[in-house]
């Protein structure tokens, strides 16, 4: 597990800064009284409906001019007719002309001179109101932007970065995609927060690890921190595909058309074999968090398996070793906005926290618990900081049981052989649900009925000690509670929500834009076993220089699998099973054999993350004893997750 992270810090305005910021807010108030919360009081209706094209610097496409990017904005009159500056929230996405953003899809929508008509989601009618503009930028190479879509490289991150710069004066833009005609952003004081779920909040993490002056805070939703992590896990293949793929789904057909070169870059620099390259260390945001002066509100699914919980322990932790101001949101669901899972208190709590990030008010956000956690479905606790304080790692170590294949958890090093042979028909839950019998698929390791309930919080690591019987070989590791439970069906088409017919409205609307957005509902399964955590590798990366090589048959390997943060309580009578098997599938590729592996059970052991450390593990099993169910029971779990050849990040449900 990463080093446990430190309380979160958080930065106060200077004085001087909060006295220029007050002269220029936007809410009317009582010179002798500090507001507490920006309110509606600007027509939505009248708002500034405008399209600028910010030039990136590029040429991507080789076109013989640099590239520019279309950036639509809302903002609202009032402001500018006083001469009065506002901060911009602003979402850089791919989406919003192939795809569409949110749960219904949405694109954005023109009238007969360019203007955004419709901007997808509620942040436009909710917050120009209240003295915020709303900007939305087509990523290079999508919708009416030049350039070309290069997956989180530079292209996409310049394409939002450009933006940045154009608001705080540093930049250039024009009112037209090909023409002369200047454009200033003289209405902004450049503050800005960029938001966005899955690849649109890649792109916030992209640019916040710039380091650009301007960007105050940034709030990213399911979104990748490591471009490597989204396609290889520690060289196991997540999917049978690259970032070559992924650009030209997104791409405009324009683009396409003149993006070849890039595209060659992508195949050539992104090779199969899980190797990391210069393309993914160009793409790896953690690396570069020493540069974030950003504050960071960060909301993640636990059970996300499109953006996996794996894009969160380490991008977390790397923000608090540099200080940064965080704030984390975790739900059980899967690649979920918040505004489908939490609505009301998601709107409020963001607006608060960008009242408090670009204007300044001081409304308390700073001072409430850092994390909050659903820890049942719809019903959630709060840490003051997260990991909690006294969250420490304990090792625990796999034993032989009574049958093969079927052994116990525990402080005390084991000995002892077990072995398991690749199945690719199998998955986690195939395994969960067969912990207690002996299967030829995997080796399972299990506690025995806990005597109080014990949490896990953070990311874990198992160490496996492996012989293989084929040069090429891949790893699962799993960590499971087994017990009954009702969580949400992370592994149904909705990924835990289901949509209503009923609409509620968030802010303002016009003719062209709706602020009322179908209501939603937690979707929920009873089962018998959860899967907490997991992690998964190629064998042949063991000497973890991000390299793999051929293995030799019949020679010992060790290597350390990195399992994604995470934060559950195993239950009082439930028990903490570690299953370590091959292909999982569904989740990562198989590899070019059929191996038996054989663990050395002295030399393999899980470090876990729990509150109050290995004594609370202690305690918790003290007196237990590993009692198996009936051979044949099988404890049901979510249905397998979908087997999906091309995962299309913010897209695919």
């Amino acid at each position: 597990m990463p080093k446990r992270t430190r309380p979160t810090t958080w930065r106060t305005l200077a004085a001087a800064a909060t006295a220029a910021l007050t002269a220029t807010l936007l809410t009317p108030v009582a010179a002798d009284a500090a507001p507490r919360e920006s309110r509606p009081v600007h027509s939505y209706d009248n708002a500034i409906r405008e399209a600028v094209w910010v030039d990136t610097g590029l040429d991507e496409d080789e076109n013989g001019g640099t590239d520019r990017v279309a950036v639509d904005i809302v903002r609202p009159r009032e402001p500018a007719q006083r001469g009065r500056k506002v901060p911009v929230i602003m979402d850089a996405s791919p989406y919003y002309s192939c795809c569409g953003r949110g749960n219904e899809s949405q694109r954005k929508t023109y009238d007969a001179n360019g203007d955004v008509v419709r901007m997808p989601l509620f942040y436009d009618n909710y917050f120009v109101p209240r003295g915020y503009a709303v900007v939305g930028v087509d990523l290079a190479g999508t919708s009416r932007s030049d350039g070309c879509v290069d997956v989180g490289g530079r292209s996409d991150i310049r394409s939002a970065k450009a933006v940045v710069d154009w608001l705080n004066g540093r930049g250039t833009a024009y009112t037209s995609r090909t023409g002369t005609e200047r454009a200033r952003a003289d209405w902004t004081n450049g503050r800005t927060g960029m938001i966005g779920k899955s690849w649109d909040g890649t792109i916030a993490n992209g640019v916040a690890a710039t380091g650009v002056e301007g960007l105050e805070t940034i709030v990213p939703i399911a979104a990748i921190s490591s471009w490597y992590d989204y396609y290889f896990s520690q060289g196991a293949p997540l999917y049978d595909s690259g970032p070559d793929w992924l650009s030209q789904y997104v791409e405009s057909p324009e683009a396409r058309a003149r993006c070849g070169a890039v595209q060659r870059e992508l195949v050539a620099g992104a090779p199969r074999t899980g190797d990391r390259t210069p393309l993914w260390t160009a793409r790896d945001y953690v690396r570069a968090a020493e540069k974030v002066r950003a504050s960071v509100f960060l909301v993640h699914g636990m059970q996300d398996l499109n953006v996996r919980m794996q894009h969160v322990g380490p991008w977390w932790d790397a923000l608090a070793a540099h200080g940064v101001k965080r704030k984390i949101w975790l739900s059980q669901t899967g690649h979920v906005d918040p505004f489908d899972f939490r609505r009301a208190e998601w709107v409020d709590t963001l607006h608060r926290w960008f009242d408090h990030e670009l204007l300044g008010y001081d409304n308390g956000i700073d001072r409430e618990p850092v994390a909050d956690i659903e820890r049942r479905p719809d019903q959630w606790v709060t840490s003051a900081t997260w990991p909690p304080r006294g969250t420490h790692t304990a090792t625990l170590r796999p034993h032989l049981g009574d049958e093969a294949g079927v052994g116990t958890l525990g402080l005390r090093r084991g000995k002892g052989i077990e072995s398991f042979t690749d199945d690719p028909r199998l998955s986690e839950t195939d395994w969960a649900a067969r912990v207690d019998t002996r299967t030829p698929g995997k080796a399972g390791f299990v506690t025995g009925p806990l005597t109080r309930g014990l949490r896990l919080s953070g990311a874990s690591e198992v160490t496996v000690t492996a012989t293989p019987s084929t040069p090429t070989a891949h790893l699962s590791a799993v960590l499971v509670d087994l017990g009954p439970d009702t969580i949400r069906d992370y592994a149904d088409d909705g990924e835990g929500i289901g949509t209503l017919p009923e609409r509620t409205c968030w802010g303002a609307s016009t003719e062209g834009d709706s602020s009322c957005f179908k209501e939603t509902r937690a979707t929920t399964t009873d089962v018998e076993h959860t899967v907490v955590s997991r992690g998964w590798a190629d064998l042949g990366n063991h000497a973890g220089d991000g390299k793999g090589e051929p293995l030799v048959p019949g020679k010992r390997y060790t290597i350390t699998l990195e399992l994604a943060a995470t934060d559950h309580v195993v239950p009082e009578g439930h028990r903490l099973a570690l299953i370590v098997a091959g292909t999982d599938r569904g989740l990562i590729d198989p590899p070019a054999d059929t191996p038996t592996l054989t663990l050395d059970l002295a030399r393999t052991s899980a470090r876990v993350p729990f509150v109050g450390g290995t004594a609370a593990f202690a305690r918790a099993t003290a007196g237990a004893h590993a009692t198996a169910t009936a051979p044949d029971a099988v404890l049901d779990g979510v249905s397998r997750p979908g087997v999906t050849a091309h995962r299309v990040p913010g897209v695919a449900r």
